[in-house]
């Protein structure tokens, strides 16, 4: 009986081998190119090694046949370049056009492996959340952390291809509504490090699946924890939101929410603290003080994300400005308070 491609202790053998294969091309590709020559450089000898064994693994899977395809012609492009021997013009040229192809092809390998990687990893923590009942708490966490750290990692500019097919697979599949759905604040710091990672098109995924009022319902919830990352992506929403999410967060009263948490002991008007007169040292000050205040200022926080961001056109960021003003002053219990928040908002209190 053929073993089942999908288990996962084959999948864990493919990761390792897929791992020293992409260490392997990218020293290759970034070797002085005297290195390659060399029949006995290292990376060389990982590749062709690695190659012979690799195929009847990567035969099983179709995402990995372009791989496959990449590594036969990296092992004819070196076996040439081995044969280049003489030192005539002629075959400094030669070499020096095959050192260039071999170090493209390099690239390519550590790309489509990458890819590779990071769709498995996708696909791990879709099943992973997806069936709770039967994935153990313990491994969720660790799926939702070292998903994290993938996306703090970033993207290779060199490497556009990783990306798109990344963002890809998170805008196809059900990941978003996982994550959400899952109501833990560790699910929430990745749906940030996607936002910012993905952008505007994550965020108006997030408005047509009609995750916000979910989103914005975690500044509810008495978990500290909680509140403070359901901030930190409401305002990254707000960042690179466009007109329909800005309207969506509105109309779940979230001025009215913000109010209240800025009002809160763990809130603070940081425009009448009298912290940050000293432009140079606001920057630090003010770091400093919403870790222990993180509500502080939290309207004009938001508003600011929204003047600076990337989702609003110019005429949309002034109406929605008005709107947040007109919101606040129905939101808030006092003039003195009305007239604290709405300077912020017209000022702004961040850097």
């Amino acid at each position: 009986m053929m073993e089942d491609p999908s288990s996962k202790e084959q999948i864990t053998r493919v990761l390792k081998v897929l791992e020293a294969l992409k260490q392997a091309s990218h020293e290759l590709r970034t070797l002085p190119s005297t290195n390659l020559i060399e029949s006995n450089s290292p990376a060389i000898k990982a590749l062709l090694e690695l190659e012979a064994e690799s195929d009847t693994i990567l035969s099983k899977y179709p995402y990995l046949s372009t791989l496959s395809k990449h590594l036969t012609k990296l092992k004819s492009l070196v076996d040439t370049l081995q044969k280049c021997c003489d030192h005539g013009l002629r075959s400094f040229l030669t070499r020096r056009v095959l050192l260039q192809s071999i170090s493209r092809v390099a690239g390519s390998i550590e790309s489509e492996i990458q890819a590779w990687i990071d769709r498995e990893s996708i696909e791990s923590l879709i099943k992973g959340l997806n069936e709770p009942l039967q994935t153990e708490e313990d491994d969720l966490v660790s799926l939702l952390s070292q998903f994290e750290d993938r996306l703090s990692q970033g993207f290779n500019p060199l490497i556009r291809f990783n990306k798109d097919v990344f963002a890809g697979q998170v805008l196809m599949g059900p990941l978003i509504h996982a994550l959400v759905s899952m109501a833990s604040w560790e699910s929430m710091k990745v749906l940030c490090s996607l936002i910012k990672s993905i952008k505007s098109p994550l965020v108006d995924e997030i408005e047509s699946n009609g995750e916000i009022p979910k989103i914005i319902s975690f500044l509810d919830y008495k978990d500290l924890h909680w509140r403070v990352v359901a901030m930190d992506c409401i305002l990254e929403i707000g960042y690179f939101g466009r007109k329909e999410a800005i309207e969506a967060m509105l109309r779940e009263g979230l001025i009215k929410k913000l109010v209240e948490l800025q009002r809160s002991e763990l809130g603070e008007d940081l425009i009448d603290t009298g912290m940050f007169d000293d432009e140079k040292e606001r920057g630090k000050g003010e770091k400093e003080f919403l870790e222990s205040h993180p509500f502080a200022s939290c309207v004009a926080r938001f508003a600011v994300q929204l003047e600076v961001g990337e989702g609003l056109r110019q005429r949309e960021k002034r109406a929605f400005k008005q709107e947040i003003l007109k919101r606040v002053r129905e939101a808030c219990v006092s003039d003195a308070e009305a007239a604290t928040v709405t300077a912020e908002v017209l000022w702004g209190s961040s850097p």
